[in-house]
């Protein structure tokens, strides 16, 4: 989600992504008729990238939509379902991903699978890291390709496996080393939050000044964690271990407080990305270019796997379809080829919630609502790949 910005005197929340966890561990998955077992040979996780184009995915609320409804609803089935799951995975976690599954084996598409080591990093055992590449390995025969997220916006303050370089390093390395033995149709994905307003100070893992994780995080060598240092760069695994960068990009509107509906400022989903940012929020041009240094550089994948336009129903300000639709315009623009040749996957977040920010409920919905989704999908771009453009068996 979007950070508040230096000087806000807000401290960042516990994001969408952590309300979201209930996607797979709060609420069960609703399945469809599981379709019987085909075992296969599973497309190596290398070729499972689009070849032109950017796959579209969503992030669904599973407690209440099925894909087959969602891609109904949008005119496709997505190459991409997001779900979200505590690590290790428990019982109840493993049950629910499996609902998912099914439902991607009739449907089509890759799942992107982001783990959650709520207990801490410290629970990233060799252990658990093999159990789930083997179950990984399992849903890859039956024809559904895997993209790991592990422990993203680990740059952030808000979650257990924050600010905290070194360990992180090394569990994200665990994860990808039994997933790139063990599930070789799976793949790992490094996602940090978007760096405007790093170092998000006040959060309760925030790095404690004077310790070893505030003396990496230190990276001009000032004597201190702030705004100057690179947000990225102490976070990251290394080449091998990466497979796919990824960042979560949201308009939740021009400045801070938020709440009202208001238009996104043209440009700003390439520059936030690009890190040439400058909005009502503050300037952001100092951030590194996220697509340029991980994507171009490092010659990784680019996706987004989240974003969406805020929406609050009765707060004032644009309607709704001029809010949601300058910025899908903005994500679906026909010139991204061009100013953004890695990016790869794109997922909509497709919620209807309450969000603690403004105190009430945000609709971040683009294919559910009857007054956008006509537009929407009038809106999706010829270079959108969608499931059956995504690989599953050799």
């Amino acid at each position: 989600m979007e950070p508040v910005h230096p000087g806000v005197g807000v401290t960042r929340r516990l994001p969408l992504l952590a309300v979201a966890a209930a996607l797979l561990t709060g609420c069960a998955v609703v399945p469809q008729e599981a379709a019987p077992p085909v075992p296969c040979d599973p497309t190596p996780a290398a070729a499972v990238v689009p070849g032109d184009g950017v796959y579209l995915g969503a992030n669904l609320d599973w407690g209440s939509e099925t894909l087959a409804e969602y891609a109904a609803a949008a005119g496709h089935a997505p190459a991409v379902a997001v779900s979200f799951t505590g690590f290790p995975l428990g019982p109840d976690d493993g049950r629910n991903l499996d609902g998912a599954v099914d439902q991607l084996v009739a449907q089509g598409g890759l799942m992107l699978l982001t783990l959650e080591p709520h207990d801490g990093l410290a629970a990233v055992t060799d252990d658990a890291a093999a159990d789930l590449a083997a179950r990984l390995d399992g849903y890859n025969r039956r024809g559904v390709p895997v993209v790991v997220r592990f422990a993203h916006e680990m740059n952030g303050s808000w979650y257990a496996w924050g600010q905290q370089p070194a360990e992180y390093v090394a569990a994200f390395r665990r994860v990808a080393a039994a997933v790139h033995a063990e599930a070789p149709g799976s793949a790992t994905m490094w996602a940090p939050n978007y760096g405007g307003g790093y170092p998000f100070a006040g959060g309760r893992y925030e790095a404690v000044a004077g310790s070893g994780d505030a003396a990496v995080l230190d990276t001009d060598g000032d004597g201190g964690v702030t705004a100057a240092d690179d947000p990225y760069a102490p976070y990251w695994p290394g080449d091998d271990a990466v497979d796919w960068v990824g960042m979560s990009l949201y308009h939740w509107g021009s400045a801070h407080p938020w709440g009202e509906n208001e238009v996104p400022e043209p440009g700003k989903f390439v520059a936030q990305l690009t890190g040439e940012y400058v909005g009502l929020a503050g300037d952001d041009r100092g951030l590194p270019d996220f697509h340029g240094t991980y994507g171009v550089q490092h010659g990784k994948p680019v996706a987004v796997p989240e974003t969406a336009a805020l929406y609050a129903p009765g707060s004032g300000g644009a309607d709704e379809l001029a809010v949601k639709q300058a910025w899908w315009r903005q994500v679906h623009d026909p010139a991204l080829a061009q100013r953004l040749p890695r990016l790869a996957m794109v997922n909509w977040f497709e919620w209807d919630k309450d969000e603690p920010e403004i105190g009430g409920r945000v609709d971040w919905t683009a294919a559910s609502g009857a007054d956008t989704r006509a537009a929407y999908r009038a809106d999706l771009p010829a270079w959108g790949r969608w499931a059956d453009a995504v690989p599953s068996c050799d």
